[in-house]
């Protein structure tokens, strides 16, 4: 009863059904989602369907497998071998660069897998991790750690690597394009990133920056604003950037905290300009939290999350992601994206997290290339779901750490027991 064929009465989110998926009372009915190969044939509605011998999931939310956006793995679970940390990004920044002087390959190996084996066992299939990269001339110990992990955990969970690149180093064009085609060399799994922030802002370092990408024909993952600093340009000029270059890829923006502490006005002229753009939004909220208007001994008054309602009303491709996890810049988190979008719903007092917002967390087409123009659906794809067993979708995401896993079908974590026929 591993590998079941039909999954009766389940709970799917109204973003992934028909806009005439049958409802009653305004409440959308429960779905049969019928399994063949390893992959979803059918989702009909249940009320038109004889019960079969397949599991009865009784209302059970469902979702596809996640994608966690953007992850760190090479710093993860290293914030208990560390002294105190100065509150901040900047805190945060040098208590990691102390630490990295005890980086082994051995030891970002060790953490990364743990990091990969709990997004795994959650429920993720797609993880796209941040390296730091310092210096011009070198790759990162950390770089070809999670090459090797990447075909490693391949069939598993897809593993993107960007490379964070302090901005500072594409200053000079010759060296923008020669880290650039280091990039490349890795593979189709990796993206030229940077660190976009107005300590180190330089426009015609990130002209470069995305020069070379387009002419390396590599997509770009960007930190951009990650600071409450209302004169942060970064995301208003890589939009500009982007329109007069002709930029052909897929870029992704994280954090735009600026945004928040932008006047409204300003804001929505930027976000309206990357609604026109090929840019996807990731939100980091616990790291946000945490880092933004951080001083030892006050309350925080900022909240430091980026402006996501805003950016879903125009359209713009938006993501929840854990970020950082067990290190001085968050000393939370599980590589569990439903965590961030509990988050999410609590400091943006989302409306719907389920039927609206689980998208954040399942849209993995949203970092590609050229994301889906149609409107998703489980049909025809991989039978990777998450079964929330004692959740319900007026209070997801609480009580959402009990859950069954399917992989192509199959169990892989979790009791489905109750859901077997008798």
């Amino acid at each position: 009863m591993n590998a079941p064929t039909l999954l009766d009465n389940a709970r799917l989110p109204r973003w992934l059904l028909p806009a005439d998926w049958p409802q009653r009372h305004g409440v959308l009915e429960l779905a049969r989602i019928a399994i063949e190969a390893g992959r979803v044939r059918s989702v009909q509605p249940a009320r038109d369907i004889t019960p079969g011998a397949g599991w009865d999931l009784a209302g059970t939310l469902a979702l596809p497998a996640f994608v966690d956006a953007h992850t760190h793995l090479d710093k993860a679970f290293t914030l208990a071998r560390m002294q105190t940390v100065q509150p901040g990004l900047l805190g945060a920044i040098d208590a990691m660069l102390a630490d990295r002087v005890h980086w082994t390959p051995a030891d970002v190996r060790e953490r990364a897998s743990r990091g990969l084996q709990w997004a795994w066992e959650c429920g993720t299939a797609h993880v796209r991790t941040h390296v730091d990269w310092w210096e011009p001339d070198a790759l990162p110990m950390a770089w070809p750690v999670m090459a090797d992990l990447a075909q490693e955990w391949a069939g598993r969970v897809q593993l993107e690597q960007v490379a964070l690149i302090k901005l500072p180093l594409f200053e000079d064009a010759s060296q923008a394009l020669r880290l650039a085609r280091q990039v490349k060399a890795t593979g189709p799994h990796a993206l030229l990133g940077g660190f976009v922030h107005s300590t180190n802002w330089s426009e015609n370092a990130l002209r470069n920056l995305l020069l070379a990408a387009q002419a390396c024909e590599l997509d770009i993952d960007l930190h951009v604003d990650e600071e409450l600093d209302a004169s942060a340009v970064g995301l208003q000029t890589t939009a500009r950037l982007l329109r007069e270059i002709g930029y052909e890829g897929r870029v992704v923006y994280g954090h735009l905290c600026a945004l928040a502490a932008q006047p409204e006005a300003q804001a929505f002229a930027t976000l309206d300009a990357v609604a026109r753009a090929p840019i996807t939004v990731v939100s980091l909220p616990a790291t946000n939290l945490l880092l933004q208007d951080a001083v030892t001994g006050r309350t925080p008054r900022q909240r430091g999350i980026t402006l996501v309602k805003e950016a879903h009303a125009r359209g713009i491709p938006l993501l929840f992601a854990s970020d950082n996890v067990q290190d001085p810049f968050c000393r939370l988190g599980s590589f569990d994206p439903v965590e961030a979008l509990g988050t999410a719903a609590l400091v943006a007092q989302l409306d719907e997290p389920f039927d609206t917002w689980s998208q954040a967390l399942c849209r993995s087409d949203w970092l590609g290339r050229t994301p889906a123009t149609t409107a998703p659906t489980l049909v025809g794809a991989k039978a990777d779901l998450v079964l929330f067993t004692q959740a319900d979708r007026h209070g997801w995401p609480s009580r959402s750490a009990s859950r069954v896993v399917l992989r192509d079908g199959r169990v892989t974590h979790g009791d489905a027991s109750p859901f077997f026929p008798e």
